[in-house]
């Protein structure tokens, strides 16, 4: 801001300064006299001004101009022994699925040119959404088919030959379907069978009968000696029945077995018959072949002695 002074004063000390009337501006004057002096040195810059209002929007620009693309091919080589080798027109464009990038046709290189990918980068993964509400029960299924009953093992298929007039010991069974073994290291603790024998019985009177069971060659069950007298055409019922306790070689080994023999007399209609069991834990084996055997022998060669089975079915219960 320029400084005023009274002309007046100055003319009285100043012999240069006549002329002067009224009010003066000492800074020209002070000019006028001593001349101009040099420029000094810059000073510092100052501290930096507050930020500015911000300025009105600008106008929108134009509609760019509209992409349509025609498709995509599996990879570049294939886009130009396709499309890529022929001229495009405005505004079309081609996918490449090996990168995902985008070719367009660039109507001022008058080439097809690629824009970079179509699909943006991933982002970040979300945050896990609350857990939903059950579900309503569903309706019940229907009712599975019932399960097997047990496993067959073996089934006679036609009378085993009369045991008849003899005192030799002689097989109850005949030739069937299935098997009568179990190989070696075939049992396992729990495994459980039933056999039943069925067929026809002729005595004399005061004849003994004796029954045995055996699995290779290991007496599993022995009725002992036994007392019939005068039975004609009886209908008889052997039950048999095993479960092995331990497994290993003999000794070591364990089987329980329970037989049931029983007749019915066809002249009065009465039943008799024995029961009898065993537990064989020193000669029976699982670590070898068992084939099961049953054996019936009479303790006199009489004609009117006979028996043989008509049915004969074995099966695994457990």
């Amino acid at each position: 801001m320029a400084t005023w002074i009274k002309a007046g004063f100055w003319e009285q000390l100043c012999k240069p300064c006549k002329g002067y009337k009224g009010w003066l501006n000492l800074d020209k004057l002070i000019t006028d006299i001593a001349g101009e002096g040099t420029v000094g040195p810059q000073g510092p810059v100052g501290p930096q001004g507050p930020q500015g209002v911000q300025g009105p929007q600008g106008i929108q620009g134009e509609t760019g101009a509209a992409l349509t693309v025609l498709g995509s091919y599996p990879d570049l080589a294939s886009f130009l022994a396709g499309a890529g080798g022929s001229p495009g027109t405005a505004g079309t464009a081609w996918i490449i699925e090996s990168d995902g990038s985008l070719y367009v046709w660039n109507t001022a290189t008058s080439s097809w040119e690629d824009v970079g990918d179509l699909q943006g980068p991933p982002g970040p993964q979300g945050i896990q959404g609350p857990q939903g509400e059950q579900g309503i029960q569903g309706v019940q299924g229907i009712q599975g088919p019932p399960g097997p009953v047990g496993a067959g093992l073996f089934a006679q298929t036609g009378n085993s030959t009369p045991i008849t007039n003899t005192t030799v010991e002689t097989t109850l069974i005949n030739g069937g379907v299935g098997t009568l073994s179990v190989p070696a290291n075939g049992f396992a603790v729990g495994d459980s069978f039933r056999g039943v024998f069925g067929g026809v019985i002729n005595t004399a009177n005061n004849q003994t009968l004796r029954v045995r069971v055996r699995s290779n060659g290991a007496l599993l069950l022995d009725s002992g000696v036994q007392n019939l007298n005068n039975v004609s055409n009886g209908v008889f019922e052997l039950n048999l029945n095993f479960t092995i306790r331990q497994i290993g070689a003999a000794g070591v080994a364990s089987i329980v077995c329970l037989g049931g023999f029983h007749y019915t007399k066809t002249s009065n209609g009465a039943v008799e018959g024995f029961a009898f069991n065993v537990v064989n834990n020193t000669t029976f084996d699982t670590t070898v072949l068992n084939t099961l055997n049953a054996t019936v022998q009479w303790g006199a060669a009489n004609p009117a002695n006979s028996i043989y089975s008509d049915l004969f079915v074995l099966n695994k219960t457990y």
